[in-house]
């Protein structure tokens, strides 16, 4: 497995919440990020069905147009009694003209649980997939999940996305609910990030 050597890692990302995270994630390495957004990259279109598809794409493609060792990531809600929905399309399910509305997503996500008749609890699952590309076109991959279950109505103003709705196991609050600093330790993020950085930066 390649080792990270460097001090600048490219973020293929234009997310400020998830650039927090993964900012958060690697402090300790004393590496600085950097976000592809702030850079003016673009966002190339994700055309693949699974997560580690979409994070290659982006990861390649921010190491090719910046020359940089970036980190993508790919992520999403899977919600099993939508058949894994909305998976890699987590964010589509948010687009709107102006912009993502993810109160909007989520009341879809329940709405389709109400009209299939999903069982209780409706068990879920944070994924996460991790890739770390290399300008010469390497790269290694990295898989994180987080159970839990979509819970209604939505509870907590922390996080982003689909937080509000997602009670992990072993817990009595969402996502949402969360303090920024447990839910970087129990994430599907952090979960790929531990296997990431026992890879990459140890």
């Amino acid at each position: 497995m390649r080792k990270f050597e460097g001090t600048t890692l490219l973020v293929a990302t234009h997310n400020a919440g998830k650039l927090s995270e993964i900012e958060a994630l690697l402090k300790p390495f004393g590496v600085s990020v950097v976000s592809a957004g702030s850079l003016g990259l673009p966002e190339p279109a994700e055309t693949e069905d699974n997560f580690i598809g979409n994070a290659r794409i982006k990861a390649h493609a921010a190491a090719q147009a910046a020359g940089l060792i970036t980190l993508a990531d790919d992520s999403g809600i899977c919600v099993d009694g939508l058949g894994g929905a909305p998976g890699v399309y987590t964010a589509d399910w948010a687009e709107t003209p102006n912009g993502r509305d993810f109160e909007m997503a989520m009341k879809r996500t329940w709405r389709e649980l109400e009209e299939v008749g999903a069982p209780h609890p409706r068990s879920a699952r944070f994924c996460c997939t991790l890739v770390m590309a290399w300008p010469d076109g390497h790269d290694e991959v990295f898989d994180g999940t987080m159970p839990g279950q979509v819970i209604w109505p939505m509870r907590g103003n922390l996080g982003h996305g689909y937080d509000p709705i997602f009670q992990p196991d072993g817990f009595d609050i969402t996502f949402g609910e969360m303090d920024a600093g447990l839910k970087n330790e129990i994430s599907h993020r952090s979960d790929a990030f531990r296997k990431l950085v026992a890879g990459c930066f140890t």
